[in-house]
């Protein structure tokens, strides 16, 4: 009987002995591919708002918490880097801007810093010893309101084409706006083109004429397109081969810009199909290198034909997102090309330009409802903001059982009061960008006056006190895509002269991290998975120089990227 005892005891402790084994087992931690150390990591979760480390396998966060509790998931192989005290935070998201136009944007003259017109002028004659006899040259950047000094002779403060047309007589010469709603042609663009004085405006366009009716060489909005023809059917000379090689660069281009600026993922604002497959492709061939979210920018009759084709969610593991469909309004406040409910204060014949009609917008909001795609519709005159949420709002009541749909208006810059509280009731987002608040601010009490500017001009406190969800970004590259600036913009509202622009409407430094970062996540339907630092969440994270929580607002600026990761990898390294 005592042995029997004996035997039941023993094999009791030893089932005890292997079941705490197996348990100790599998309580140890997972093993990390990589770990981050020593820093002041900012989650923008509020469940564990800051800690000091974070563990990742694969793509995906795995822990948060304080170094010690971190130490633990750190196995041979684990790639461990030490912060040394600096910032991390969610991977920024760029929640507007235009990708294959930021690559593109590399590779024409950049005239963002010119002081004055006679600057682009010596740009394009510098260009032409070294272009080929007809080949076009191409630029994009300028601004008339940034400038030193206003040319003469001018209209509106746009200049003549003569001075760029004797520098450049044989070569067509093409210059987009910084705002990409206007455009500059000389001469021999103009002729190719087919443009005299006789030419009429087309819908939702200018052609820019003297006192004599003379098309002085500015163009806008839809009135851009009729110079486009001309330069496509130039590039159309070039092989498959010459165009595919150019979009390839493009791309890389854009998505090293990105990643050197500490941007993991990009809301492209409007690409065609022919596009999206590429990046589709480039996705399934796991050479992206970031994260895309695309609406899709084409015409209602080919949105019907192929959209049931293109819904594409986390495609690439997570690298292409296309759940979205783009349309415009109105052009910008700078070229007078914002459609306003009032004329423009400074030019007193236009309220500005309407540049597709709200029926076709409508037609687009239908098709979007019905095969279950966001709209993101560009609206930045009051006029186009309020005619936007008329068609939302039309487009929910008929379909009342969609909730939720997070459609988008693309800058939402200039409001009427009556409309700012729409926002929130009817669950629309604000896709705003902090850098054009003091990009814009020098002339736009000039474009609005006072008592409009004051009511309804980058209101970022009055819309997220109608319950609205603002997304940030830069509109790429209609500014740089620098989010450090940006941000800087977005919590200071101040600018080159010192002056700060209605600083009641500033962000505090948590929402506009968050703006960047969460905000901009819900808006594409991707908080789950994106915007915030929380275990099971894509290790996607910016470590930065500076901490732009808490240094003094003007050292903001000079914060550097010290890594981009993304899924896990390190993308870039200072």
């Amino acid at each position: 009987m005592f042995y029997r005892l004996y035997s039941k005891l023993f094999f009791i402790i030893l089932s005890l002995l292997i079941i705490g084994s197996c348990i100790s087992e599998l309580q140890k931690p997972e093993k990390a591919d990589l770990v981050l150390m020593n820093g002041k990591i900012v989650t923008v979760d509020d469940a564990k708002p800051e800690v000091q480390a974070l563990a990742v396998s694969g793509d995906r966060i795995i822990a948060v918490g304080s170094n010690d509790e971190i130490r633990s998931y750190i196995a041979e192989k684990t790639e461990v880097i030490d912060m040394e005290g600096n910032l991390a935070i969610p991977g920024f998201i760029d929640g507007h801007g235009h990708f294959t136009s930021l690559g593109r944007s590399k590779m024409v003259l950049n005239f963002m810093e010119v002081k004055d017109w006679d600057e682009v002028v010596a740009m394009t004659k510098e260009a032409v010893k070294k272009a080929k006899p007809g080949e076009w040259i191409f630029g994009r950047g300028w601004h008339q309101e940034k400038w030193d000094k206003t040319p003469e002779p001018n209209v509106d403060g746009l200049p003549f084409h003569h001075t760029l047309s004797k520098v450049s007589p044989d070569n067509p010469a093409l210059f987009s706006h910084a705002s990409g709603h206007a455009s500059f042609a000389n001469a021999k663009a103009m002729e190719l083109a087919g443009i005299s004085k006789d030419t009429q405006d087309p819908p939702g366009g200018e052609i820019v004429k003297d006192s004599e009716g003379n098309p002085i060489g500015a163009f806008r909005e839809t009135a851009q397109r009729l110079l486009r023809r001309a330069s496509s059917r130039y590039l159309e000379n070039r092989t498959p081969e010459e165009v595919r090689a150019e979009q390839l660069r493009g791309i890389e281009l854009a998505v090293e810009e990105c990643l050197s600026n500490g941007v993991t993922s990009f809301h492209d604002a409007g690409s065609s199909f022919e596009t999206i497959d590429l990046f589709r492709k480039l996705a399934e061939e796991g050479k992206l290198g970031m994260r895309l979210w695309v609406m899709i920018r084409d015409s209602n009759e080919r949105l019907k034909e192929r959209l049931s084709e293109y819904k594409i969610i986390g495609n690439g593991k997570n690298h292409l997102t296309v759940r979205a469909i783009k349309r415009s309004l109105d052009g910008a406040l700078g070229p007078h090309g914002a459609w306003l409910l009032k004329p423009y204060e400074d030019l007193p014949s236009s309220t500005g330009l309407n540049t597709s009609t709200v029926d076709s917008v409508k037609e687009t909001a239908q098709i979007a409802i019905e095969d279950d795609f966001q709209l993101c519709v560009h609206a930045i005159g009051d006029r186009a903001n309020q005619e936007t949420l008329n068609i939302f709002e039309g487009a929910f009541k008929a379909h009342p059982d969609k909730k939720n749909l997070r459609w988008r208006i693309e800058h939402s810059q200039h409001l009427h009061p009556d409309d700012i509280p729409r926002f929130g009731q009817l669950g629309v987002v604000a896709s705003m960008q902090g850098i054009h608040c003091t990009s814009d601010a020098p002339y736009v009490i000039k474009r609005l006056g006072q008592k409009r500017a004051e009511e309804g001009a980058y209101v970022w406190q009055k819309l997220m006190k109608s319950g609205a969800i603002i997304c940030n970004g830069t509109d790429v590259p209609v500014e740089y895509i620098d989010p450090i600036a940006c941000f800087h913009a977005t919590v200071t509202r101040k600018l080159k002269d010192g002056t700060i622009f209605y600083p009641d409407q500033r962000m505090s430094r948590e929402e506009a991290l968050r703006s960047y970062t969460l905000n901009c996540a819900y808006a594409a339907f991707q908080e789950d998975i994106l915007g915030s630092l929380t275990p099971g969440k894509l290790a996607d994270i910016t470590v930065l120089s500076k901490d732009i929580m808490s240094v003094p607002d003007d050292e903001i600026l000079d914060t550097e990227i010290v890594f981009t990761i993304v899924g896990g990898k390190v993308r870039y390294k200072k």
